[in-house]
């Protein structure tokens, strides 16, 4: 069974990887019968802003949910407060 600090490691790995993200923090992690349930808070280039065209620097603080099997495979991930 793996242990926390290697479910940290897979969700971060993850997240860089599929949203090309540098900056990524576990905030939260659970292990349940099925699995493990996260969280991670992300910081990337305000959808507002670059929908616009305007050139920027701000930042959204988005917290991406990532639920991983047992063996640490992605079963599910999404950002919150997006159809969940």
């Amino acid at each position: 069974m793996a242990n926390i600090e290697e479910v940290r490691k897979a969700v971060v790995e993850f997240l860089k990887k599929t949203l090309d993200i540098k900056d990524i923090t576990v905030i939260k992690a659970i292990k349940e019968d099925d699995g493990w349930n996260t969280e991670a808070e992300v910081y990337e280039e305000s959808s507002f802003i670059k929908s616009l065209g305007l050139p920027t620097r701000v930042q959204d603080r988005n917290i991406y949910f990532v639920k991983l099997s047992d063996n640490l495979k992605v079963e599910s991930y999404g950002r919150k407060g997006q159809s969940e």
